[in-house]
C-alpha cells in the first residue's frame, strides 16, 4: 500500500521557500536602504526632500542649519532659517565658518539657486546636505509656518 503524505510534508517545501523569498526581500531592503529621503544622483552629493521631511529635520534636529540662499529672505522664510544669498557671494563667504559635520538644509525662492549651492556645501566637503525640493512654495504649500 501506498503511504500518505502528511500535509507537513507537502507544504513544508513551499513554507522554505517563501521564508527564504521573504529572507531575501529584507536582505534586498537593508542593503539599498529606505530612508524616505531621495537617493544621491550621480553628480549630486546631497539629497532632496520632500517639505515633511524638512519640517521633521528642523523638529528632531534641533542642530540643523536651515539657509536660505534666496534673496527674498525678507518676504519670509522657513524658521530658523540664516539669510546667505548665492548670488552676492554671502554663501561663499560663510562656508569655511561651517561645521562640515553639522546637518545643512539649503533652499530658496527658485531650483537654479539651491541645487547650486547645496552642492558648493557638498563640493567643500560637507556630508549632510538636504536640499528642500520645490524651494519655499512646497513649504507654503503644506501650510507650515514661515517667519518675517
Amino acid at each position: 500500500m501506498k503511504k500518505q503524505s502528511s500535509f507537513l510534508e507537502k507544504y513544508s517545501s513551499i513554507g522554505l521557500y517563501l521564508v527564504i523569498g521573504l529572507f531575501l526581500l529584507l536582505v534586498l531592503f537593508v542593503i539599498y536602504g529606505y530612508t524616505g529621503y531621495t537617493v544621491y544622483g550621480p553628480e549630486q552629493g546631497y539629497k532632496d526632500i520632500s517639505a515633511m521631511q524638512a519640517r521633521n529635520l528642523i523638529y528632531y534636529f534641533p542642530e540643523l542649519i536651515v539657509i536660505d540662499v534666496s534673496p527674498l529672505y525678507g518676504q519670509g522664510h522657513i524658521p530658523r532659517a540664516i539669510s546667505a544669498p548665492l548670488e552676492d557671494g554671502t554663501l561663499d563667504r560663510i562656508i569655511p565658518n561651517l561645521d562640515s559635520e553639522g546637518i545643512y538644509l539649503v533652499y530658496c525662492h527658485f531650483e537654479s539657486a539651491s541645487r547650486t549651492a547645496a552642492q558648493k556645501l557638498t563640493d567643500a566637503g560637507f556630508e549632510r546636505v538636504y536640499r528642500l525640493e520645490g524651494e519655499f512654495d512646497s513649504w507654503i504649500n503644506e501650510g507650515y509656518p514661515i517667519e518675517l
